[in-house]
Formats: structure tokens, sequence, C-alpha cells
């Protein structure tokens, strides 16, 4: 039997203009959906969003951006909450599920600059902005005459500090400028190969409370199945390497010609150190794949890079 239809379903969102743009995205869906259900979102500040004069990294990571929204739902205030992807941690906390991962948008990384027309093209010495370590350490790596430093705040918020001047370029995720309608920010749109994204770049998942069987099964017409794999391929690849926003580490999967390919890499912050691998497989296979994947990393001496970032 189909699940009841509940009158009411309560989106929490974290209150940026991404994250509304995000939540307002799968509000339609439910709507049309279950028209005859009321949909609302909840706006939330998380504590993520108060902390911006100090990194992720040093603060408690991405996990930041999701607790109050997990506490709206365990008080019963909302019913389902929309992150990004890449903000999840690997593990979901106890009594909460993953009830749907959307398709994909871009998930690759966008370079943006008002006077250079690519990484390559910036002076020796050009400061270049970014929240990441995974940007840094790629950064790093391949331009050591680069100077990046740390870049906080909502996309606008960016944006603007790049328009002071405070930076001479700054590398943002391709999805959330196209789908805040900021494309034309985007200088160039940077290659995996430049630019490995981050575990779930790109995708839109759906949380509720686990024993919430009845919004499980309604929010299964906006999973997308290839996206799905991909991203379960990333996150497996990411918690057996205990990844986090405090280790520089990327995770790319993407589905070609019906296999799953799959690429990561985990490199010391200063990117003086960066390991690689690459797998491919059936999509089914994908958590295999990220596990697989992870301990060809460890057996190139990844371990060591983690053991002392720890």
């Amino acid at each position: 039997m189909p699940p009841s239809i509940p009158k009411k379903i309560v989106i929490a969102s974290r209150e940026s203009a991404l994250a509304l743009w995000q939540a307002e995205f799968i509000k339609r869906w439910l709507i049309e959906l279950y028209p005859q259900s009321e949909i609302s979102i909840l706006g939330m500040t998380t504590r993520g969003d108060q902390i911006l004069n100090i990194s992720l990294s040093k603060i408690g990571g991405k996990g930041l951006f999701i607790k109050e929204l997990e506490q709206s739902m365990a008080e019963g205030r909302a019913d389902i909450a929309v992150h990004s992807m890449k903000d999840l941690p690997m593990n979901m906390p106890p009594g909460f599920a993953l009830a749907a991962i959307a398709e994909r948008e871009d998930p690759r990384d966008a370079f943006v600059s008002n006077h250079h027309k690519s990484l390559d093209a910036l002076p020796a010495g050009s400061v270049v902005g970014t929240s990441s370590l995974r940007r840094e350490s790629q950064l790093r790596a391949r331009f050591p005459y680069l100077q990046v430093q740390p870049l906080r705040g909502n996309v606008q918020t960016r944006l603007r500090k790049l328009d002071e001047g405070q930076y001479a370029a700054i590398i943002l995720a391709a999805a959330g400028l196209k789908r805040l309608g900021l494309a034309d920010r985007i200088t160039t749109v940077l290659s995996p190969e430049l630019s490995l994204p981050a575990v779930g770049q790109g995708a839109l998942g759906i949380e509720c409370l686990s024993e919430r069987t009845d919004l499980i099964e309604l929010m299964k017409p906006l999973h997308h199945i290839k996206t799905g794999q991909c991203v379960e391929s990333e996150r497996a690849m990411s918690r057996e390497l205990g990844g986090s926003c405090q280790v520089p580490l990327g995770g790319f999967a993407e589905i070609i010609e019906r296999k799953l390919v799959l690429r990561g890499f985990v490199a010391s912050p200063d990117g003086s150190r960066m390991l690689s691998a690459e797998l491919s497989g059936n999509p089914a296979s994908g958590e295999t794949m990220g596990i697989r994947l992870a301990k060809d990393l460890k057996a190139q001496g990844a371990d060591e890079i983690l053991d002392a970032l720890k």
C-alpha cells in the first residue's frame, strides 16, 4: 500500500540564497507530485553560517551547516531537510536517513576572475581565494607560485570580495553559480583533471528521520539512480578514508558508456604530496568500488598523510 500523504511537509533549509534556491527547487517538485499536501520551507541560520572569520576545517567542518536542521526534524518542526551533498558528513547520524539524491548539476569547480582568463594566466604572487582544503592542495601542487588565501561567506559575499579587489581570482562550485543565475560570472570551468571535485559536489540530498518510512517512500520519485550510484561511490571512498573538510581529498564518479569511472586523491595541505587513483566497473557496485579505491590510496601511503593531519 502507498503511504498516506501528510497534509503538510515542512522543508528545513539554511537561509543562504543558494540553500533557499535548493529548497524551493525541491518544494516545487513536491508540489507537482503531491498537490494535496501543503509544502513550506523553514529557513534557519546555522552555526556554520554564523562563523565566517575562521576556516571550516578549524571549527568543526561542514557538519556545522546541518546540525540545526537535524534538530528541527528531531523536534518535529520540520519533516525533511535539503542539503548540498558535499556538506553532508560521510556517516549519517543515528536516527537520520538519506531519503533521496536528486539529479546532479555541473559537478566541476569554476574559476572566477575579473581580469584573468585562467589559472595559467595569473601572474606569480596573485591571491586566489577558496574555502576548501581540497581546492587549496590542488592549487598549491599545480601553481606553487600563487598565494592561496581563505574565502568564507555565501556566494554573493565571495563575489563581492573578488569585485573589491581582495582577490585576483576565486574558485567556487559551478553548480551554485548556475543555480543562482550567475553563470555569466564563470570565467572558465575547471576540468576534473585540473581540479577534482568534492565528494557529492553538484548533487542535492534529502534527509529525514529514519523512522519516517512514509517520507522515505514519498521521496523515491526524486531520487536519480545514476547520480545516486556516483555519489554513493564517492562517499564510500571518503568514508573509508575518514574524509571531512579537515582532509584534503577529492572524489568524483561519472558513468561513461555504462561503466562507473571513479577518481580520487588525497594530498597534504601544502600540495607537496598528492596521491591519486582511478577505478572503473559496474555502476551497481559503486560503493564497493569506493572502498577499493580508498584502499588503493592507502597502499600508496594515504594513511601517512591522514595521520599527520590528526
